[in-house]
């Protein structure tokens, strides 16, 4: 599992959690912003990124199995219990599961672009989605077309056109068939049933979430996300209330792509007040 960390000195550890199709590479400008004032740990998940890259029968690529690797990770490094938490996309349902096993250690939560519950009532995934979750068509998109990753490169910025280094530096992880196991694994691994392998856990940290009503929490959202639209930014301040939220109208999924010169002074000036 291949992480960054820096500021391992401060006491107070800041955890970055990434969704999919990304990596660490979405918070290097805010991992830059932090480290010199905050101990900073930003790992790719397996198959992820710079992480190995397992085949299909080597990792079981569950939810379970992202909140075991995190709980690895964690339990290795010099953290204390003073944890923070910075989730995006899927992340989130990771770094909230985590956080339910251990919720003494956590402080703070900064949110943005994710869901850590079931699906709001009336609530469906987007057509993309289901298309990349139907058999056989779904590993000929993903794996063989890439067409997961090289869309959201377009499709997850509003702002503007991600620069071509940039976007390259989102593809470069997933070049091969192999290497785009994961993205796959990850859209399969959304539960919509309650047979699904995952669905017990997500209904735990959805039942669960009250525990953290009391914890400072930050909400930065991109209110121009085809995914986790406005609905699920609705259903977070229903679940709490007093957090403090901050929306982006003319930003997309990538939000730290579109608006990290407005958000990351938003994310630091919250953990130095808080």
């Amino acid at each position: 599992m291949h992480f960054l960390e820096g500021g391992d000195e401060n006491p107070h550890t800041v955890v970055m959690l990434h969704g999919n199709p990304g990596w660490s590479f979405y918070y290097r400008g805010l991992f830059t912003a932090l480290a010199d004032s905050y101990h900073c740990i930003v790992p790719d998940h397996i198959g992820m990124g710079l992480s190995d890259k397992p085949a299909a029968g080597d990792y079981s690529f569950t939810l379970e199995q992202r909140v075991d690797d995190l709980d690895a990770l964690l339990s290795g490094r010099d953290t204390s219990d003073t944890l923070t938490l910075v989730v995006h996309d899927w992340g989130g349902m990771i770094g909230l599961a985590y956080a339910s096993r251990y919720p003494e250690k956590i402080r703070r939560l900064v949110i943005s672009n994710t869901a850590v519950f079931l699906i709001p009532p009336g609530k469906s995934i987007p057509w993309q989605l289901r298309l990349v979750r139907i058999p056989c068509l779904g590993a000929l998109l993903v794996r063989g077309m890439n067409a997961f990753c090289r869309g959201a490169i377009t499709r997850c910025v509003a702002r503007a056109p991600l620069a071509r280094a940039v976007a390259a530096s989102y593809l470069s992880p997933y070049d091969s068939w192999r290497h785009r196991l994961a993205v796959l694994r990850f859209v399969e691994d959304i539960p919509l049933r309650e047979d699904h392998i995952s669905f017990p856990l997500v209904q735990h940290v959805d039942r669960h979430l009250w525990r953290f009503s009391a914890l400072p929490i930050l909400i930065c959202w991109g209110m121009r996300d085809f995914v986790f639209d406005r609905d699920f930014l609705d259903e977070w301040k229903r679940r709490f209330p007093g957090a403090d939220c901050h929306e982006y109208d003319d930003a997309g999924h990538y939000l730290l792509e579109d608006a990290g010169a407005d958000v990351i002074p938003v994310i630091k000036a919250f953990l130095d007040r808080t």
